[in-house]
């Protein structure tokens, strides 16, 4: 299967390192580059890429404007993962809130990048390893950084014991492998687990599931 890409970064130094990478890969294709927001939203409706990767600061409509933008477009089934040197938390919470991958730090080593790219066209969500618990410490689904989380948590009674044990395993940032090491079971059966969670509580992956047991309280939001 050829994973079909979208680059948009205004720096073209940039673009060109980036696809240089890309090319390595006999399964990549990059479709298109742009150097502006307006233009990644224009050719992601055009082209239908597997995955966009955006850049923060762009002009015209910087990434995270184009990326709420593609992601809200319900006939664009593209992925998005946003690639910035800044790592500021209001910039994961737009992210992660818009639905998008990931976000991802330009300082990313290239095989790294390669193997995120592949997890976002699976369709799955990850978060850059230096970002996660600040994420994880400070914000939750749906709710801007500051205001205060609600009540009881919705769905939380439709798990089992053993699907509340795995949530809360998921939210300290246990791979699966340390989730069935600590509960003795295998590998599928902590994933069955990990889906059932995600369909039960109607999130769309475990980054949301971690953000939504610090949402509500379900652990500590220490540091």
């Amino acid at each position: 299967m050829t994973v079909r890409i979208l680059l948009a970064d205004d720096h073209a130094m940039f673009r060109s390192g980036l696809r240089a990478v890309l090319d390595t890969q006999p399964d990549f294709e990059c479709v298109a580059e742009v150097a502006d927001g307006r233009a990644a939203v224009a050719q992601s409706t055009r082209l239908q890429p597997d995955v966009a990767i955006l850049d923060v600061r762009m002009p015209k409509l910087d990434g995270l404007a184009a990326a709420e933008a593609i992601l809200a477009d319900g006939n664009i089934s593209t992925q998005v993962l946003v690639l910035t040197t800044f790592d500021a938390d209001e910039y994961v919470y737009r992210t992660l809130a818009a639905g998008a991958s990931g976000f991802l730090l330009k300082s990313l080593p290239p095989e790294e990048l390669v193997a995120a790219i592949r997890i976002a066209a699976r369709g799955e969500a990850l978060v850059d390893p230096s970002v996660t618990r600040r994420l994880i410490a400070r914000f939750a689904a749906g709710i801007a950084p500051g205001k205060p989380a609600p009540g009881r948590a919705p769905g939380l009674e439709r798990l089992t014991s053993r699907e509340n044990e795995v949530l809360l395993l998921v939210a300290a940032g246990h791979s699966n492998a340390e989730i069935g090491a600590r509960l003795y079971i295998g590998d599928e059966t902590v994933k069955s687990h990990v889906s059932r969670i995600l369909a039960k509580l109607e999130l769309r992956d475990r980054v949301h599931a971690v953000m939504y047991a610090y949402r509500h309280n379900l652990i500590s939001n220490g540091p």
